[in-house]
């Protein structure tokens, strides 16, 4: 028999439908709403968009603030929440599912004019929360708007088609015939392409934003992964724009997802943030990692840099670093393919005299030397490989790269691989090499490192060093004029690299 009367918030409880339509908790879109100004909440003709509803959850904590602050101006309660519902509060749901649901967390109904709703204003069952099923407009076998892959997503009427309606439409604004105050949401965050045997996807969340942008709310609020924070994968621009873009605000950053979302594991964290229409200044920066809060006031851009540097105890050390305007390592670190050699090429166990040496993975051995296209001068030359990808969940603090090892003369590697170098002895890229090794070699790198992908990108911003001498930490954080402070953050962050005796 229960002895508690602990009654759970339903939208706490609910499972999510997947990793990209990721519901929210009330505590967090409460957390959202906080960044938003208390005025609103008295303001009768203030109106609110979600143009992404999925429980609902925004519209109903919304209605608790509204329901308070209008109590003066409305007294009686029938009316203030007619008003409300009917004039202030909008959704636009992102699957005939979460239609019901967000209809049932709102109204209190599945349909607002039904005999159970709440609400006593509508004639229609949608209210204002309004789902159609939208057609792709597929263009060479991709949405010309969203970028499915038609093989995937040209469905029969029972199956969804995930064309969502915010983003399907040159002109968002005619969706409802309105302007709206506020535009806040958890869009959803990517959609499957067909790639990568099923595993790879498209983003999506940049779209609802951007397309929220050109409504031009006075403030806009969402949460997406941080990912964008390094671009890629369709995300460059977006993240050019919103680097740039003076009326960001407020960023809260969380590393680990799960402080936001339980028992959801988003590759590279979380954030929300406050775009407002009306003002432009730096950007108030909350970086929160575990039990960790920082706050700092400072541009989303620094000087010399192209990169979001997304922990605030890692600005000083940036700017020391900057100042002595060292060109990047990355100069020296290849691109994709460095021998234009794809993961999947065949290899051979024996040697032959046309043949060269490949490390790959799972397994390294012999190609004919006619199959490396690109860069075929490296192969005689001693050369520094590093994997291009590696991933390390829940393992903090963090390794952040493969361990580097020797590729020597007449050999090359798969995609795999990045090389660094080359360089014209094995002294200097065991040099390389203790450079790597290094915390801060490691953690400039996590600073552009959201996800397991490494690319040479991600080098940015480590300076380059010279190489006919090895480096160790100490020797490192003694040139660039490191406190006591910035190292114990640096080392929480990172934890030390042992090389094996072979390299």
């Amino acid at each position: 028999m229960f002895k508690s009367n602990y009654n759970p918030d339903v939208l706490s409880c609910i499972a999510n439908l997947s990793s990209d339509e990721v519901f929210t908790p009330p505590q967090l879109a409460n957390r959202m709403l906080d960044l938003l100004p208390d005025v609103l909440w008295s303001d009768k003709n203030a109106t609110f968009l979600d143009p992404g509803c999925k429980s609902g959850v925004f519209l109903r904590e919304i209605t608790k603030r509204l329901d308070k602050g209008l109590e003066k101006q409305i007294p009686d309660r029938q009316k203030r929440i007619d008003h409300i519902f009917k004039n202030q509060l909008y959704g636009l749901p992102i699957t005939e599912l979460t239609a019901l649901l967000s209809r049932r967390t709102l109204y209190c109904s599945k349909t607002a004019n039904g005999k159970y709703s709440v609400s006593k204003a509508f004639n229609k069952p949608d209210g204002n929360i309004r789902f159609g099923r939208i057609k792709h407009i597929w263009v060479n076998g991709r949405c010309s708007f969203c970028g499915a892959n038609k093989d995937n997503y040209d469905r029969s009427s029972e199956l969804e088609t995930h064309a969502y309606a915010f983003i399907h439409t040159l002109k968002p604004e005619e969706l409802f015939k309105m302007k709206f105050d506020v535009i806040i949401g958890n869009p959803p965050y990517q959609l499957s392409d067909g790639g990568g045997m099923g595993t790879s996807a498209t983003p999506l969340y940049h779209m609802f934003v951007e397309q929220a942008m050109k409504m031009k709310p006075r403030y806009l609020t969402m949460i997406i992964p941080s990912r964008w924070f390094a671009g890629g994968k369709g995300l460059d621009k977006f993240r050019e724009n919103m680097l740039r873009d003076r009326h960001i605000t407020r960023i809260v950053d969380y590393f680990d997802s799960t402080q936001c979302f339980p028992g959801v594991d988003i590759s590279g964290g979380v954030c929300y943030f406050l775009w407002e229409r009306d003002n432009a200044s730096d950007c108030l920066v909350e970086s929160v990692r575990g039990e960790s809060h920082s706050k700092m006031l400072r541009p989303l851009l620094e000087k010399n840099t192209d990169a979001f540097i997304r922990f605030n105890e890692a600005i000083s050390i940036m700017r020391k670093i900057s100042i002595k305007e060292e060109p990047s390592i990355e100069t020296i670190v290849s691109p994709r393919r460095p021998f234009g050699i794809s993961s999947d090429v065949r290899i051979n166990e024996n040697q032959s005299p046309d043949s060269v040496y490949m490390y790959a993975y799972p397994h390294s051995g012999y190609i004919k030397r006619n199959q490396v296209t690109q860069n075929t001068d490296w192969i005689s030359k001693h050369k520094v490989l590093i994997a291009k990808a590696y991933g390390e969940r829940g393992s903090f603090p963090y390794i952040v790269l493969g361990k580097p090892f020797l590729g020597k003369p007449s050999t090359c590697c798969s995609e795999t691989y990045l090389v660094i170098g080359p360089f014209s002895s094995a002294r200097y890229c065991k040099n390389v090499m203790t450079y790597i090794q290094t915390r801060l070699f490691r953690f400039l790198v996590l600073l552009k490192k959201n996800t397991q992908n490494a690319p040479r990108g991600v080098y940015s911003l480590v300076p380059m060093q010279d190489f006919s001498e090895s480096w160790t930490d100490a020797k490192l954080y003694k040139k660039y004029g490191l406190t006591k402070e910035e190292i114990s953050f640096i080392e929480s962050m990172v934890r030390p690299m042992e090389l094996s005796d072979e390299q």
